[in-house]
This record gives structure tokens, sequence and C-alpha cells, in this order.
């Protein structure tokens, strides 16, 4: 359960919805088995062992959108349309054109797609009324909006804005580097991502490196600026915060789950999880609003 990645949206009104209502909204549109001619399915699944479809604890809320993906390979499909082109030039005596191998591969996908093995996926997603945002665990807004969507097609409206701040994320990280600190609770990790502002578009990573040489100093000093930057918070959490405010690779520096590990019930197990993620998560996002600068 614990999220590996922060993708923040703000909520531009206030979360009135009570844990029970949105369990009936949500009810509706669960996830079905995928259907034989359909790639893939979209439905919401329950995040925790209790098969609810929202878990709740202090007023957070925890959903999860889950997916059923048919697997067909590609080299699967384009072998079995050349053995069908093979036997249609022996035949007629030529090959099938580009038109009609379009359509070879179409009805070699359609006869095939019905037998192909099905995989389940989920993305799960925390609502925090109080700080009023919608925490979705990707690495990427594109994912992210594909929740956000199915969840605003459930309630009939949602309105939510990407977390933004006054100054750019990469200046802000920029100057941290230059600094060779970040604020408090924040420390530098030992990675970043640099690249140029010119038109060359360059590049330079470093990974698992000391951040304060002379060479990455220099970079600094010829306009190039940090994209991605490595951090520890609170002496708690290793993570990445990204140009698009993308907190990624989070994990904690020691093992702060094991006392929830040693709890035998699952319920209770999840509960405590849940309890002391949001708990923990709360406060550093709360860190980075401070730090960076929120705009208003």
């Amino acid at each position: 359960m614990w999220f590996k990645n922060l993708c923040v949206f703000q909520l531009e009104q206030p979360w009135t919805l009570p844990p029970g209502a949105l369990e009936t909204l949500l009810t509706q549109r669960p996830l079905m088995p995928c259907p034989a001619m359909s790639p893939e399915s979209t439905g919401w699944l329950p995040p925790g062992p209790d098969g609810a479809l929202v878990a709740s604890v202090e007023k957070h809320l925890l959903i999860s959108l889950g997916w059923e993906t048919r697997l067909l390979p590609g080299a699967v499909v384009n072998d079995a349309a050349a053995e069908r082109a093979s036997a249609f030039e022996q035949q007629r005596g030529f090959k099938p054109g580009r038109k009609l191998m379009r359509e070879i591969k179409e009805q070699v996908a359609a006869e095939l797609l019905p037998k192909a093995f099905t995989r389940r996926s989920q993305l799960m997603a925390w609502i925090d009324p109080d700080a009023g945002r919608i925490v979705v665990d990707t690495g990427t807004v594109a994912k992210a909006e594909v929740l956000i969507q199915h969840l605003r097609d459930a309630l009939g409206s949602l309105s939510v804005v990407p977390w933004t701040t006054e100054v750019s994320p990469a200046a802000t990280m920029t100057g941290w580097l230059m600094a060779g600190d970040a604020p408090a609770p924040l420390d530098l990790g030992d990675g970043c991502e640099l690249s140029g502002s010119d038109d060359s578009k360059s590049v330079v990573r470093y990974v698992r490196h000391p951040l304060e040489t002379p060479l990455l100093k220099r970079h600094l000093d010829e306009g190039m600026r940090a994209t991605q930057l490595a951090l520890h918070w609170d002496g708690q959490l290793s993570l990445t915060l990204t140009e698009p405010l993308i907190i990624r690779r989070v994990k904690f520096l020691e093992a702060e789950t094991e006392d929830t590990d040693r709890i035998d019930d699952p319920h209770l197990a999840f509960e405590a999880d849940l309890t002391l993620m949001t708990g923990i998560f709360g406060r550093l996002l709360a860190d980075l609003d401070r730090v960076l600068a929120p705009a208003a």
C-alpha cells in the first residue's frame, strides 16, 4: 500500500463527500472481467483487505483504480499474420498488398484476443480533504490524470489542478545545489539531473554521487539547471523531486513500518499502515509546500 511516488493535485473546491457516499458512487463502476473482444477493462478495486472500495482513517480516503488487460504481444500477431500471408501467396500466386496485410493482421488479432491471458494492475490515490489535495501513486502526470478522470466520471464533477509553485521547481532546486544545501528539514541526497538551457538539450545525470563537486558547480555556472534532485527529508525518507513537481522513488531510510509488520490481523495492519503513511506524507508535503513557496 505504501506509495512510492506522489503526484499531487489540488482540489479547487472543498471535499465534502463522506466515505459512505463515495463508496456508493464507486460501487456503480467496479472493475469487471475484461470482455472477450476487448483489450482492456477499467474500474474500481478494493484498496484494502475488507473488500470496500473506499478505505478511510481520520478523514483520509484511499481508493484504487484497476485495469484488466489482455496480453497479446505484437510479435504473436505478426507471426500468425505472416503465416496467413504465406498461405495466401501460395494459393493466389502473389503477395498480399499493404491494405490486405493490414486487414489480415486485424483479423488475426480479433481471433487471438479472446484466447489471450489477462493481467490485473492497480493505481492508488489518497484523498486528503483537510489539505485539499488528491495524491496519486505514479511518477507520470498522464497516468494520474487517467485516475482523476475516472474519479470525475464517478462523481459527476471534480475540479482539480496540478500542484504549482510561484518560483519554478527547477530554479529552486538549482539554487539549493548552488548553495550546497537545502532548507530544513531537507538535505541534499546523492543524485541529480541537470539540463542545458540552450538548444543543445544537453543532460547530465549524477547517480550515487556527491553533489558538492567542482565539475557539477561548473555545469551550474555555465547555465545548466536542476530538473531532478535527490533529497532526504527529516531523517526519515529519501526521495527525488522533479521539475513537474512529482515526487518519485520515495523510500524510508530506516524500517519505519516494522511495528505494523508485527500486527497479525490484516485489517488492523492495513489501518495502521494507512494511518502512518498519511501522517508522514502529509507532513512531507506540508514541508515541501513551505520551502517551495506555493502559488497563491
